[in-house]
Protein backbone atom coordinates (compact mmCIF):
# COMPACT_ATOMS: atom_id res chain seq x y z
CA UNK A 1 0.00 0.00 0.00
CA UNK A 2 1.19 3.83 -0.85
CA UNK A 3 -1.90 5.94 0.26
CA UNK A 4 0.02 9.03 -1.13
CA UNK A 5 0.25 7.47 -4.31
CA UNK A 6 -3.61 6.53 -4.23
CA UNK A 7 -4.72 9.81 -3.42
CA UNK A 8 -2.25 11.79 -5.58
CA UNK A 9 -3.63 9.25 -8.26
CA UNK A 10 -7.71 9.73 -7.37
CA UNK A 11 -7.24 13.76 -7.17
CA UNK A 12 -5.90 13.34 -10.97
CA UNK A 13 -8.81 11.66 -11.68
CA UNK A 14 -10.86 14.23 -10.21
CA UNK A 15 -9.53 16.98 -11.97
CA UNK A 16 -9.42 14.96 -15.30
CA UNK A 17 -13.21 14.15 -14.80
CA UNK A 18 -14.29 17.72 -14.00
CA UNK A 19 -12.03 19.35 -16.74
CA UNK A 20 -14.29 16.70 -18.97
CA UNK A 21 -17.22 17.92 -17.61
CA UNK A 22 -16.56 21.82 -18.15
CA UNK A 23 -15.20 20.11 -21.87
CA UNK A 24 -18.94 19.07 -22.15
CA UNK A 25 -21.01 22.06 -20.79
CA UNK A 26 -18.69 24.64 -23.25
CA UNK A 27 -20.21 22.60 -26.29
CA UNK A 28 -23.80 21.69 -24.75
CA UNK A 29 -24.77 24.83 -26.47
CA UNK A 30 -24.74 23.28 -30.00
CA UNK A 31 -24.11 19.16 -29.35
CA UNK A 32 -26.91 17.37 -27.89
CA UNK A 33 -26.01 14.84 -24.99
CA UNK A 34 -26.23 11.77 -26.92
CA UNK A 35 -23.92 12.97 -29.33
CA UNK A 36 -21.32 14.01 -26.38
CA UNK A 37 -21.89 10.38 -24.82
CA UNK A 38 -20.77 9.26 -28.20
CA UNK A 39 -17.88 11.32 -28.43
CA UNK A 40 -16.68 10.66 -24.50
CA UNK A 41 -17.05 6.58 -24.64
CA UNK A 42 -15.21 6.31 -28.35
CA UNK A 43 -12.31 8.42 -27.93
CA UNK A 44 -11.93 6.80 -24.25
CA UNK A 45 -11.38 3.23 -26.13
CA UNK A 46 -7.72 4.00 -27.67
CA UNK A 47 -6.75 4.87 -23.74
CA UNK A 48 -8.49 2.18 -22.12
CA UNK A 49 -6.91 -0.45 -24.77
CA UNK A 50 -3.19 0.84 -24.22
CA UNK A 51 -3.52 0.83 -20.59
CA UNK A 52 -4.83 -2.86 -20.55
CA UNK A 53 -2.04 -3.75 -23.09
CA UNK A 54 0.75 -2.11 -20.32
CA UNK A 55 -0.85 -4.19 -17.37
CA UNK A 56 -0.51 -7.33 -19.84
CA UNK A 57 -4.68 -7.80 -19.16
CA UNK A 58 -5.53 -7.48 -23.00
CA UNK A 59 -6.09 -11.56 -23.56
CA UNK A 60 -7.18 -12.14 -20.03
CA UNK A 61 -8.71 -9.35 -17.99
CA UNK A 62 -11.01 -9.33 -20.79
CA UNK A 63 -13.04 -12.45 -20.33
CA UNK A 64 -17.18 -12.31 -19.40
CA UNK A 65 -19.10 -14.65 -17.37
CA UNK A 66 -21.96 -12.58 -17.12
CA UNK A 67 -23.24 -10.65 -20.15
CA UNK A 68 -26.15 -9.50 -19.56
CA UNK A 69 -24.46 -8.30 -16.06
CA UNK A 70 -22.16 -5.74 -18.43
CA UNK A 71 -24.77 -5.16 -20.36
CA UNK A 72 -27.41 -3.66 -17.76
CA UNK A 73 -24.26 -1.75 -15.46
CA UNK A 74 -22.89 -0.62 -19.51
CA UNK A 75 -27.10 0.61 -19.37
CA UNK A 76 -28.03 2.49 -16.14
CA UNK A 77 -24.22 3.88 -16.62
CA UNK A 78 -24.79 5.30 -20.13
CA UNK A 79 -28.12 6.89 -18.64
CA UNK A 80 -26.20 8.29 -15.49
CA UNK A 81 -23.93 9.98 -18.41
CA UNK A 82 -26.46 11.12 -20.87
CA UNK A 83 -28.95 12.75 -17.66
CA UNK A 84 -25.30 14.64 -16.20
CA UNK A 85 -24.60 16.02 -19.64
CA UNK A 86 -28.03 17.10 -20.05
CA UNK A 87 -27.69 18.81 -16.86
CA UNK A 88 -24.30 20.61 -17.27
CA UNK A 89 -25.74 22.20 -20.47
CA UNK A 90 -28.64 23.84 -17.90
CA UNK A 91 -27.14 24.39 -14.65
CA UNK A 92 -23.78 25.98 -13.47
CA UNK A 93 -20.88 23.16 -13.10
CA UNK A 94 -20.85 23.32 -9.42
CA UNK A 95 -24.49 22.91 -9.12
CA UNK A 96 -24.22 19.94 -11.34
CA UNK A 97 -21.81 18.58 -9.15
CA UNK A 98 -23.45 19.28 -5.84
CA UNK A 99 -26.83 16.73 -7.07
CA UNK A 100 -24.31 14.21 -8.17
CA UNK A 101 -23.39 13.90 -4.93
CA UNK A 102 -26.50 12.68 -4.42
CA UNK A 103 -25.28 9.29 -5.90
CA UNK A 104 -23.17 7.32 -2.91
CA UNK A 105 -25.88 8.63 -0.58
CA UNK A 106 -28.68 6.58 -2.84
CA UNK A 107 -26.47 3.23 -3.72
CA UNK A 108 -26.80 2.67 0.24
CA UNK A 109 -30.65 2.91 0.15
CA UNK A 110 -30.30 0.33 -3.10
CA UNK A 111 -27.53 -1.62 -1.09
CA UNK A 112 -29.99 -2.15 0.95
CA UNK A 113 -32.87 -2.91 -1.03
CA UNK A 114 -31.29 -5.24 -3.77
CA UNK A 115 -28.11 -6.37 -2.42
CA UNK A 116 -29.68 -7.04 1.17
CA UNK A 117 -26.71 -4.91 3.28
CA UNK A 118 -27.98 -4.18 6.51
CA UNK A 119 -28.08 -0.22 7.10
CA UNK A 120 -27.72 0.66 10.73
CA UNK A 121 -29.62 3.89 12.08
CA UNK A 122 -26.14 5.80 11.93
CA UNK A 123 -25.75 5.57 8.09
CA UNK A 124 -29.57 6.09 7.70
CA UNK A 125 -28.98 9.24 9.50
CA UNK A 126 -25.82 9.99 6.91
CA UNK A 127 -28.34 9.56 4.14
CA UNK A 128 -31.33 11.75 5.77
CA UNK A 129 -28.98 14.31 6.40
CA UNK A 130 -27.29 14.08 2.48
CA UNK A 131 -30.99 14.25 1.31
CA UNK A 132 -31.57 17.04 3.02
CA UNK A 133 -28.69 19.13 1.51
CA UNK A 134 -29.75 17.94 -1.61
CA UNK A 135 -33.20 19.12 -1.15
CA UNK A 136 -31.57 22.25 -0.02
CA UNK A 137 -29.82 22.66 -3.49
CA UNK A 138 -32.99 22.12 -5.56
CA UNK A 139 -35.65 23.61 -3.77
CA UNK A 140 -34.64 27.42 -5.45
CA UNK A 141 -34.82 25.36 -8.87
CA UNK A 142 -38.48 23.46 -8.32
CA UNK A 143 -39.91 26.76 -7.30
CA UNK A 144 -39.46 28.08 -11.12
CA UNK A 145 -41.28 25.69 -12.83
CA UNK A 146 -43.93 28.35 -13.29
CA UNK A 147 -41.39 31.09 -14.16
CA UNK A 148 -39.72 32.38 -17.10
CA UNK A 149 -38.51 29.62 -19.42
CA UNK A 150 -34.88 29.65 -18.96
CA UNK A 151 -35.92 29.16 -15.23
CA UNK A 152 -38.03 26.24 -15.95
CA UNK A 153 -34.98 24.87 -18.13
CA UNK A 154 -32.91 25.04 -15.35
CA UNK A 155 -35.35 22.99 -13.15
CA UNK A 156 -35.53 20.87 -15.71
CA UNK A 157 -31.61 20.51 -15.46
CA UNK A 158 -31.51 19.82 -11.80
CA UNK A 159 -34.09 16.95 -11.95
CA UNK A 160 -31.70 15.44 -14.59
CA UNK A 161 -29.03 15.79 -12.06
CA UNK A 162 -30.83 13.73 -9.90
CA UNK A 163 -31.76 11.36 -12.52
CA UNK A 164 -28.68 10.92 -13.62
CA UNK A 165 -27.23 10.20 -9.86
CA UNK A 166 -29.95 7.75 -9.03
CA UNK A 167 -28.42 5.75 -12.46
CA UNK A 168 -25.53 6.06 -11.40
CA UNK A 169 -26.20 4.47 -7.78
CA UNK A 170 -27.85 1.80 -9.43
CA UNK A 171 -24.48 1.38 -11.72
CA UNK A 172 -22.63 1.24 -8.40
CA UNK A 173 -24.94 -1.58 -7.43
CA UNK A 174 -24.30 -3.67 -10.84
CA UNK A 175 -20.92 -3.18 -9.91
CA UNK A 176 -20.83 -4.28 -6.60
CA UNK A 177 -22.22 -7.98 -7.57
CA UNK A 178 -19.91 -7.93 -10.74
CA UNK A 179 -16.94 -8.24 -9.08
CA UNK A 180 -17.42 -11.25 -7.71
CA UNK A 181 -17.34 -13.06 -10.90
CA UNK A 182 -15.42 -9.86 -13.39
CA UNK A 183 -12.06 -8.45 -13.75
CA UNK A 184 -12.53 -4.60 -12.90
CA UNK A 185 -10.35 -4.05 -16.32
CA UNK A 186 -13.46 -5.82 -18.08
CA UNK A 187 -15.84 -4.09 -16.29
CA UNK A 188 -14.59 -0.53 -17.66
CA UNK A 189 -13.90 -1.80 -20.99
CA UNK A 190 -17.40 -2.96 -21.74
CA UNK A 191 -18.79 -0.23 -19.95
CA UNK A 192 -16.87 2.23 -22.50
CA UNK A 193 -18.07 -0.17 -25.44
CA UNK A 194 -21.63 -0.43 -24.52
CA UNK A 195 -21.83 3.43 -24.03
CA UNK A 196 -20.25 3.97 -27.25
CA UNK A 197 -23.21 1.55 -29.01
CA UNK A 198 -26.17 2.94 -27.05
CA UNK A 199 -25.35 6.04 -27.17
CA UNK A 200 -25.72 6.28 -31.36
CA UNK A 201 -29.41 5.06 -30.82
CA UNK A 202 -29.71 8.95 -29.61
CA UNK A 203 -28.78 9.59 -33.53
CA UNK A 204 -32.06 10.25 -35.27
CA UNK A 205 -32.46 12.66 -32.54
CA UNK A 206 -30.66 15.58 -33.43
CA UNK A 207 -26.88 15.16 -34.00
CA UNK A 208 -25.01 17.75 -35.97
CA UNK A 209 -21.94 18.12 -37.21
CA UNK A 210 -19.64 19.94 -34.40
CA UNK A 211 -17.73 22.61 -35.44
CA UNK A 212 -13.76 22.56 -35.53
CA UNK A 213 -13.38 24.27 -31.66
CA UNK A 214 -16.11 21.83 -30.67
CA UNK A 215 -14.62 18.94 -32.16
CA UNK A 216 -11.65 19.25 -30.28
CA UNK A 217 -13.04 19.75 -27.13
CA UNK A 218 -15.50 16.67 -27.32
CA UNK A 219 -12.26 14.38 -28.46
CA UNK A 220 -10.11 15.62 -25.35
CA UNK A 221 -13.44 15.01 -23.25
CA UNK A 222 -13.64 11.26 -24.03
CA UNK A 223 -9.39 10.96 -23.73
CA UNK A 224 -9.52 12.99 -20.52
CA UNK A 225 -12.55 10.77 -19.16
CA UNK A 226 -9.79 7.27 -20.13
CA UNK A 227 -7.55 8.63 -17.95
CA UNK A 228 -9.67 9.72 -15.28
CA UNK A 229 -10.91 6.22 -15.40
CA UNK A 230 -7.57 4.63 -15.29
CA UNK A 231 -5.93 7.35 -12.48
CA UNK A 232 -9.79 6.43 -10.80
CA UNK A 233 -8.98 2.44 -10.96
CA UNK A 234 -5.38 3.08 -10.27
CA UNK A 235 -5.80 5.03 -7.03
CA UNK A 236 -7.36 1.86 -5.28
CA UNK A 237 -4.39 -0.44 -6.19
CA UNK A 238 -2.50 1.70 -3.68
CA UNK A 239 -4.91 2.59 -1.32
CA UNK A 240 -7.92 1.56 0.40
CA UNK A 241 -11.28 2.82 -0.60
CA UNK A 242 -12.28 4.40 2.43
CA UNK A 243 -8.42 6.82 2.30
CA UNK A 244 -8.89 7.94 -1.01
CA UNK A 245 -13.07 7.99 -1.35
CA UNK A 246 -13.31 11.32 0.16
CA UNK A 247 -11.17 12.88 -1.91
CA UNK A 248 -14.06 12.81 -4.75
CA UNK A 249 -15.37 15.84 -2.92
CA UNK A 250 -12.42 17.86 -4.21
CA UNK A 251 -13.92 17.99 -7.41
CA UNK A 252 -16.33 20.55 -5.87
CA UNK A 253 -13.39 22.90 -5.36
CA UNK A 254 -12.68 22.19 -8.54
CA UNK A 255 -15.76 23.47 -10.10
CA UNK A 256 -16.30 26.42 -8.11
CA UNK A 257 -13.31 27.33 -9.75
CA UNK A 258 -13.69 26.37 -13.21
CA UNK A 259 -17.49 27.77 -12.62
CA UNK A 260 -15.96 31.18 -11.54
CA UNK A 261 -12.84 31.69 -14.14
CA UNK A 262 -14.06 29.87 -17.20
CA UNK A 263 -17.99 29.98 -16.89
CA UNK A 264 -18.54 33.22 -14.95
CA UNK A 265 -20.83 31.28 -12.32
CA UNK A 266 -20.81 32.94 -8.83
CA UNK A 267 -22.34 30.08 -6.51
CA UNK A 268 -25.12 31.00 -4.42
CA UNK A 269 -25.65 30.83 -0.54
CA UNK A 270 -28.10 27.87 -0.57
CA UNK A 271 -26.54 26.23 -3.07
CA UNK A 272 -23.08 26.11 -0.92
CA UNK A 273 -25.13 25.00 1.96
CA UNK A 274 -26.81 22.23 0.32
CA UNK A 275 -23.24 20.76 -0.67
CA UNK A 276 -21.68 21.15 2.40
CA UNK A 277 -24.35 18.91 4.05
CA UNK A 278 -24.43 16.25 1.29
CA UNK A 279 -20.48 16.15 1.38
CA UNK A 280 -20.32 15.95 4.83
CA UNK A 281 -23.16 12.81 4.87
CA UNK A 282 -20.83 11.35 2.16
CA UNK A 283 -18.02 11.63 4.34
CA UNK A 284 -19.87 10.20 7.41
CA UNK A 285 -21.11 7.49 5.56
CA UNK A 286 -17.21 6.37 4.27
CA UNK A 287 -16.04 6.62 7.48
CA UNK A 288 -18.58 4.47 8.96
CA UNK A 289 -18.07 1.54 6.36
CA UNK A 290 -14.56 2.23 7.28
CA UNK A 291 -15.11 1.09 10.73
CA UNK A 292 -17.93 -1.52 9.75
CA UNK A 293 -14.99 -3.04 7.15
CA UNK A 294 -12.15 -3.21 10.21
CA UNK A 295 -14.65 -4.47 12.62
CA UNK A 296 -15.33 -7.50 9.98
CA UNK A 297 -11.62 -7.89 9.39
CA UNK A 298 -10.97 -7.98 12.57
CA UNK A 299 -13.88 -10.82 13.61
CA UNK A 300 -12.96 -12.72 10.49
CA UNK A 301 -9.43 -12.91 12.17
CA UNK A 302 -10.41 -13.98 15.29
CA UNK A 303 -12.47 -16.85 12.93
CA UNK A 304 -9.36 -17.78 11.86
CA UNK A 305 -7.28 -18.28 14.79
CA UNK A 306 -10.11 -19.88 16.64
CA UNK A 307 -10.25 -24.00 16.68
CA UNK A 308 -13.08 -25.08 15.26
CA UNK A 309 -14.96 -28.05 16.34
Amino acid sequence: MHPVKGITLKLCAVMMFIIMASLIKATADHVPAGEAVFFRSFFALPIILGWLVMRGDLSTGLKVNSPMGHFWRGFVGTAAMGLSFLALGLLPLPEATALGYAAPLLTVIFAAMFLDEKVGMFRIGAVLLGLAGVIIVLSPRLSTFAGESVETMQAVGALCALMGATCAALAQIYIRKMVATEQTSAIVFYFTVTSTLLSLITLPFGWVMPAPRELVLLISAGLLGGLGQIFLTSSYRFAHASVVAPFDYASMIFALGIGFLVFDEVPTGTMLAGAALVILAGIIIILRERQLGLKEGRARARSIRTPQG
